[in-house]
């Protein structure tokens, strides 16, 4: 459960990094409030997450996933530069986060 837990908070990460771009430093009402929101919401599953699973663990496989997650809406929608160094960088940090996963002991 701990897992599924990240996984979610992961992904409203991803969501209050886009909608806080979208927010235009928080001058947009519908943005800053969905930025807001999914904030808190990826808190508080990640502090449920980390009540089993080790604080290194959870912290590196949560921003990862965010970090991975708001790399491809990027380049997605938001037409951000794709070069073979980031693709490679993105593909790292995947790899890292599986090797995480793998070494869990939960």
């Amino acid at each position: 459960m701990a897992w599924i837990l990240l996984v979610l908070a992961g992904l409203l990460e991803i969501l209050w990094a886009y909608s806080m771009k979208q927010s235009e430093g928080f001058t947009r009402l519908t943005p800053s409030v969905i930025t807001i929101v999914a904030m808190l919401g990826s808190f508080a599953l990640l502090a449920l997450a980390m009540r089993s699973l080790p604080l290194g663990t959870a912290y590196t496989v949560w921003t990862g996933i965010g970090a991975t997650g708001a790399f491809i809406l990027g380049i997605a929608f938001l037409g951000e530069q794709v070069s073979f160094i980031r693709i490679i960088a993105a593909i790292l940090i995947v790899c890292g986060l599986i090797l995480m996963k793998l070494s869990s002991t939960h």
